[in-house]
């Protein structure tokens, strides 16, 4: 029979006082702060900023969660509670004496009150729609009181809806080997889709007759390899790009980025907005690229994606998308 198991079996004192303290006989009672004294062995540590975060929540909720002492006034739990009603100044504070639980209990309950806490978990889902809740309410205090920061909740909220899955976004198997070639141009509804090469300004006005475009969203190459730097770990194999795949200089790949610029420019409407993405290696040569063309860079974008993509120092998990305006108008 294991220690445990023998203490658990073995009737004692203690046990009997915890019968007889768990029939309701608990009582709350206001006591002086200063007369309360810290545990020594307490091992739970209280940031600054966690106190002023329980002082907040204080102010806003009250103090409904009594401090628990022992018989001589030693803090049992509630340590943080004591330090945020010494930030605010608050001299009687409600407590409960714990009495029926004996020194080598009370040692081990300190830390299960402290850990147990943390074994609970929660139900992103649950937990995101109650901020959704809260956050369209005029509340008088901010969300950060609840122990969450507004980042976190942020991304508790956006990360809800990204759960919902779109049947949209399921793209159907292909049977057969791809049949495009240059020049082609497919018909899909009331859109084209023409297989061309983007530095050729008569493939724009090939596909686009006298229609001028109000947005661009373009995907250039990335001037990085393929193999290596995106997929490859799994069953999907992506080829390599025709151009721009690692082979161009600075100066080469800033060209390039220039003359397919001037093309989409040249075909679009006067105060029209183009979202460029890139990657981080290019920023440089896409900012330089764009000098030449358009009259303003609006702002940066970032695409939050759900998964890292290949890398080895960090791996990114997101997209740069440059928005650019193309001259003057609204």
């Amino acid at each position: 029979m294991s220690k445990i198991e023998r203490r658990r079996r073995s009737p004692s004192g203690p046990k009997t006082k915890a019968s007889a303290a768990q029939s309701g006989k608990l009582r709350v009672e206001q006591r002086l702060v200063s007369a309360l004294k810290p545990n020594p062995r307490n091992a739970r540590v209280h940031s600054e900023k966690q106190k002023h975060q329980i002082a907040r929540s204080i102010v806003e909720f009250g103090f409904n969660n009594p401090v628990l002492i022992d018989g001589n006034n030693q803090i049992i739990a509630g340590h943080g509670r004591v330090e945020a009603a010494k930030l605010l100044g608050i001299e009687m504070i409600p407590t409960i004496r714990i009495e029926h639980l004996s020194e080598d209990q009370i040692r081990a309950y300190v830390i299960a009150d402290n850990r147990l806490a943390l074994n609970a978990g929660w139900d992103p889902e649950i937990l995101a729609i109650e901020f959704q809740n809260l956050a369209v309410l005029d509340l008088p205090f901010d969300l950060e009181i609840t122990g969450f920061d507004t980042a976190e909740i942020d991304l508790l909220i956006d990360e809800s809806a990204e759960m919902h899955d779109d049947d949209l976004d399921e793209v159907p198997p292909v049977e057969a080997e791809p049949v495009t070639r240059r020049g082609d141009v497919w018909h899909v509804g009331e859109h084209k889709l023409f297989c061309a090469d983007a530095r050729t300004p008569s493939s724009y006005f090939e596909l686009m007759g006298k229609e001028r475009a109000r947005v661009v969203f373009a995907d250039p190459p990335y001037n990085v390899p393929i193999v290596g730097h995106v997929g490859g770990l799994g069953s999907i194999r992506p080829r390599e790009f025709a151009m721009a795949c690692g082979e161009m200089s600075e100066a080469q790949f800033t060209q390039f980025l220039t003359t397919t610029f001037l093309n989409v420019a040249g075909v679009s409407l006067n105060g029209a907005i183009h979202f460029i993405c890139m990657d981080w290696r290019h920023i440089g040569e896409t900012l330089a690229a764009a000098k030449m063309v358009y009259s303003e860079f609006k702002n940066l974008c970032v695409w939050n994606k759900d998964n890292g993509g290949m890398g080895s120092f960090y791996r990114s998990k997101h997209e740069l998308v440059f928005v650019f305006k193309v001259g003057t108008a609204p």
